[in-house]
C-alpha cells in the first residue's frame, strides 16, 4: 500500500514538473522541486528522458546535488555527472557522509577525487580508504566509519558534555558504542538510558553487553535479515578481533532491501537494475541480446522435440491445438515454485538443511495440482473433440508436466546456486526449457502411441 502511494506521488510530481517545463515556466518547476526530498528528486530524475532530466537537474538546489547523486542509479548518475563542472562536483560531494561518498567515489572523475581527498584530514582519508577496501555488497561497504564510541568507566554526565561539544550528531542515532582502550567493542549504550539515568552513574552500569555485532564481511543481504529479525535501528560493525570499525543504520538497510527487490525482479528478465530506462535504443538493445539469444536456443530445442513428432501433428490436428495448454500449465506451475525458492534463498529461508523437505512438499503440491487440472483439462478435451482417448492423453500429459515443473522449480535454483550462477538470472530460462520439452514429449509422444495405434 505504501509503495503504491509513493508511486502515485512520483507520477503526480512527474506530470506537474513535465507540464511546467513544456510550458516554459521554469519558476513553477523550481517551486515544485523545492518541496521534494533528495530521494524523491532522484526518483523523478530517473523517470525523465535525458533532455528533460538535465533541464530539471539545472533547477535543483545545489545543496542537494550530492545527496541526489547518491540516490540515483549508476547510469543516471553518469548522465548527471557529465553535465557538471569539476567545481560543482567538488561542492556537491564535499558535505556527504563518508559512507555515502564511498558509494559514488568510483564514479567521480579523477580530478574530483584528488581534490576531495586533498581536502580531507588524515583520519577521514583513512576511514574512507577502509570503507572502499570492502566489497560494496558487504557490511564493510555499507557502514559509516564515523562512529560515536565511549569508554565504560566515564559517567553519563561526561558523555552528555561530550555530545554537546561535538555539536552535530548522526541522522539516525539511538545507540552509543562502548569500547576499551584498544578499540574493541564491549557493548551498546542506549540513548534513552543516557537521558533518563543518574548522570553520576557510569556507562558500565547501563551498557548492554549482549548486543550483537555485525561482522565486517557479512553480505549485505544477511545484514538486512539481521535488522529485520532484531528490529534494529543501528548496529555496530566489527572485525575478526572484535574492534569497532563503524556503524550501519536502518536507512542503509532499506536501500539494500530495495536493491535486492529490484535485482530479483529485473534479473529474471535478463535486465540490470542500474540501467537507465531512457538510455538510447542503440545502447539498450545490445544489452538484451544475450538472454534473447539464449532463449532462442532453448526455443529451438523445444521445436526440435516437436519436429520429431511431426507425423502425429499432421494426422491429429487436435494435438497441435492443445499442446500449448500443456506447456503453459507447466510453465506457470514451475514459475510458482521457482519464485518461492528464489525468494527463500534471498531471505535465507532456504538452505541445505531444509531443501529435501521443500522438494517433497513441492512435489506433493505438483501432484495434487496435476490431478485436479488433469481431470479438468481432460474433461474439456473430451467435450470439445468427443474423443475419450484424447482426453486421457492430455490429462496424463498435464499430470506429468505439473509434477516435472514442481521438481524443476525446486531443483534448478539450488543447482544454479551451487554452480555460482544467480538463480534469479538463469532460473527462468532453464525452467522454461525443461517444462516445454517435457510437456511436448509427454503430450505428443503419448498421442503418437495411443491415438495412432492401430
Amino acid at each position: 500500500m505504501a509503495e503504491q502511494v509513493h508511486e502515485e506521488k512520483i507520477a503526480r510530481q512527474l506530470r506537474r514538473v513535465t507540464e511546467a517545463l513544456d510550458s516554459g515556466v521554469k519558476a513553477q518547476a523550481s517551486r515544485l522541486l523545492a518541496g521534494l526530498s533528495a530521494a524523491e528528486i532522484g526518483d523523478l530524475l530517473e523517470s525523465l528522458p535525458l533532455p528533460k532530466r538535465l533541464a530539471v537537474w539545472e533547477l535543483v538546489d545545489p545543496e542537494l546535488d550530492g545527496d541526489i547523486l547518491v540516490e540515483v542509479n549508476d547510469r543516471v548518475r553518469d548522465s548527471l555527472i557529465g553535465d557538471m563542472t569539476e567545481q560543482e562536483l567538488v561542492a556537491a560531494v564535499d558535505e556527504l557522509d563518508l559512507d555515502d561518498l564511498a558509494d559514488i567515489f568510483d564514479d567521480l572523475p579523477d580530478a574530483v577525487t584528488s581534490t576531495v581527498l586533498n581536502s580531507m584530514d588524515r583520519q577521514d582519508r583513512e576511514r574512507l580508504d577502509r570503507v572502499l577496501s570492502y566489497p560494496e555488497d558487504s557490511a564493510g561497504g555499507l557502514m559509516d566509519p564515523d562512529v560515536l564510541s565511549v569508554r565504560p568507566d566515564v559517567t553519563l554526565d561526561v558523555v552528555l558534555r561530550y555530545l554537546r561539544a561535538r555539536g552535530e550528531l548522526p541522522k539516525v542515532f539511538d545507540l552509543l558504542f562502548v569500547v576499551d582502550r584498544s578499540g574493541r567493542y564491549l557493548g551498546g549504550f542506549k540513548l534513552a538510558d543516557l537521558l533518563t539515568r543518574d548522570p553520576a552513574s557510569s556507562v558500565a552500569d547501563h551498557m548492554d553487553r549482549t548486543m550483537r555485532t555485525i561482522p565486517v564481511n557479512m553480505p549485505a543481504s544477511e545484514v538486512a535479515v539481521e535488522f529485520e529479525h532484531l528490529d534494529l535501528l543501528s548496529a555496530p560493525v566489527t572485525d575478526a578481533e572484535h574492534r569497532l570499525l563503524g556503524t550501519i543504520t536502518i536507512d542503509d538497510v532499506v536501500d539494500v532491501i530495495r536493491e535486492e527487490a529490484d535485482h530479483s525482479l529485473l534479473t529474471m528478465a535478463g535486465l540490470d537494475e542500474e540501467d537507465d530506462m531512457f538510455e538510447p535504443a542503440m545502447r539498450s538493445a545490445p544489452k538484451r541480446w544475450v538472454w534473447l539469444a539464449i532463449n532462442l536456443v532453448t526455443a529451438f530445442m523445444a521445436a526440435g522435440v516437436l519436429y520429431l513428432f511431426e507425423p502425429t501433428l499432421d494426422q491429429i490436428v487436435a494435438t497441435a491445438v492443445l499442446f500449448p495448454v500443456v506447456m503453459s500449465m507447466g510453465g506457470i506451475a514451475g514459475t510458482q515454485t521457482l519464485t518461492l525458492m528464489v525468494r527463500g534463498m534471498a531471505t535465507g529461508q532456504v538452505s541445505a538443511g531444509n531443501t529435501t523437505a521443500l522438494l517433497r512438499k513441492e512435489l506433493a503440491v505438483g501432484l495434487m495440482n496435476g490431478v485436479v487440472f488433469a481431470l479438468l483439462v481432460g474433461l474439456i478435451a473430451v467435450l470439445w473433440y468427443g474423443k475419450l482417448k484424447l482426453g486421457i492423453v492430455i490429462a496424463i500429459a498435464i499430470l506429468l508436466n505439473l509434477v516435472a515443473a514442481a521438481l524443476a522449480g525446486a531443483i534448478v535454483p539450488v543447482a544454479l546456486r551451487r554452480l555460482s550462477i544467480d538463480p534469479a538470472l538463469a532460473g527462468g530460462v532453464v525452467l522454461t526449457t525443461v517444462t516445454d520439452i517435457i510437456g511436448i514429449s509427454a503430450f505428443v509422444g503419448l498421442a503418437s502411441i495411443v491415438l495412432l495405434a492401430q
